[in-house]
Formats: structure tokens, C-alpha cells, sequence
């Protein structure tokens, strides 16, 4: 495994929250983000940087990205926020059956999108979406053993 690819709608919220989960926990493997419906070009939303900070993680370089063949083709593992965009990828792009998971599998929940709902809504996707990255860091690191780092 080299590649997680973690997407939401617009890749502003979610999805850069949950790459920079998961880019801490998983530093051996590549970690992007996209949006299905990206807003290109713009950052990561000013209160998702913030909770993100807060957590030691720096996310203020995020550009959103659209979700594209090429992304998922490169993505050994991708991690959805809900089954209405696993359905999506799964539709635009077959092949990615089998690879693509919603990133609170685990439990069985979709997260809902924070954008515009205000720091309520948004420390409660971070926080199903750290539960959910914990679980599939712990479960990526059992498959790919990255090599012990001497300290």
C-alpha cells in the first residue's frame, strides 16, 4: 500500500481533516484528498484548519482538488464520508470496488458535512472522523509494517 485518498463533497471540511489524520498516523504512505464536487482552488475552511491546529496538525496548505480517475487509480485505499459518495465512485469509476470505504465503516456511520453549520457541526465530523482514521491507521499499519524508525 502507498496511497489513501480521502474525499468529501467540496474537499474544504472533511476530507482534509481526514488526510491530515491520517497523513499523521500513516507518515510512511501518501495521503490526498478531493472533493466530488471540489471547490477547486480554495483552502481548507478556516474552522476545520482551526480544530486541525489544535490537534498539532497543520493543514493551512490544503488546496481542494476534484476526485478524478487518475486520483482513485492511484489510491490503494479510499476513505468516503458517506455511502451517497462511496455510490458516486463507485458508479463514475468501477474499478474502484472493492477499495473505496466510508471512513466510519466501523461503526456504521456516514459523516455529516459541517460546512456553513457552525463548531458544533464541525467538532462533530472530526470527531467521527478521527474515531474512523484511528481504526483504519491501525488496520493499514498491520498490512504494510512500515520499517521501525530508531530514535
Amino acid at each position: 500500500m502507498k496511497t489513501v485518498l480521502t474525499v468529501c463533497i467540496g474537499n474544504i471540511c472533511r476530507s482534509p481533516m481526514a488526510e491530515g489524520l491520517l497523513a499523521a498516523g500513516l507518515p510512511h504512505l501518501r495521503v490526498v484528498s478531493a472533493g466530488t464536487g471540489a471547490l477547486v482552488g480554495k483552502p481548507a475552511d478556516p474552522t476545520a484548519q482551526a480544530l486541525m491546529r489544535a490537534r498539532g496538525i497543520d493543514i493551512s496548505g490544503h488546496v481542494a482538488q476534484q476526485v478524478s480517475q487518475m486520483l482513485c487509480r492511484q489510491a490503494d485505499l479510499i476513505l468516503v464520508m458517506d455511502l451517497a459518495q462511496r455510490r458516486h465512485l463507485e458508479s463514475a469509476y468501477p474499478f474502484v470496488r472493492g477499495k473505496v470505504f466510508r471512513i466510519a465503516d466501523t461503526t456504521a456511520q456516514d459523516v455529516p458535512d459541517p460546512y456553513r453549520q457552525g463548531d458544533a457541526a464541525f467538532e462533530r465530523a472530526l470527531a467521527l472522523i478521527d474515531a474512523g482514521a484511528r481504526t483504519w491507521i491501525d488496520r493499514v499499519l498491520k498490512i504494510t509494517k512500515p520499517e521501525q524508525q530508531t530514535t
